[in-house]
């Protein structure tokens, strides 16, 4: 099996087992209680609008990111499309913070994995030796590229 194959099975493996720790909001949000009364009433347009396909809506049609097959590139088009000016702080990425759950990480269990490191181009994901990955919460983006990639779910996402 090649390595891209072995990677993205370990990546869809670990979508299916994946909790959802909290609602992530998309980025460049101004107030998070505006989602709650603005995007009820809009047609969608910053989900139809995201290059990665990650904002979904709930049952009350608010958006979330879904990281369960990849992240946020910033790349701002979400920003672009939303017509009500919710999504405007060029400043304000994704709130969220990003954890390794040690007792589901093949790392800490002394097996080699880099799946969470790989897809990190802000460094926020450092090794003690080959095992024992952590989150240097300042480094971390929250783009949520890791998390879909890990295979066994073990990188949990609060909002």
């Amino acid at each position: 099996m090649s390595e891209v194959n072995r990677r993205g099975f370990f990546g869809a493996l670990g979508a299916l087992i994946q909790k959802k720790e909290g609602v992530v909001r998309p980025p460049y949000a101004k107030k998070e209680t505006l989602f709650g009364t603005v995007c009820q009433e809009c047609d969608t347009l910053c989900g139809s609008a995201c290059e990665e396909g990650i904002i979904k809506f709930d049952a009350q049609h608010l958006p979330y990111l879904d990281f369960s097959l990849t992240g946020c590139s910033d790349c701002g088009a979400c920003m672009d499309a939303c017509t009500p000016n919710v999504l405007e702080d060029k400043n304000s990425f994704i709130r969220a913070t990003l954890k390794i759950n040690s007792q589901k990480c093949l790392s800490w269990h002394d097996t080699m994995c880099f799946a969470c490191k790989e897809p990190c181009l802000d460094k926020a994901i450092v090794f003690s030796g080959l095992f024992h990955p952590i989150i240097i919460a300042q480094n971390c983006t929250a783009c949520g590229y890791c998390v879909s990639l890990c295979p066994t779910g073990a990188i949990e996402v609060r909002g």
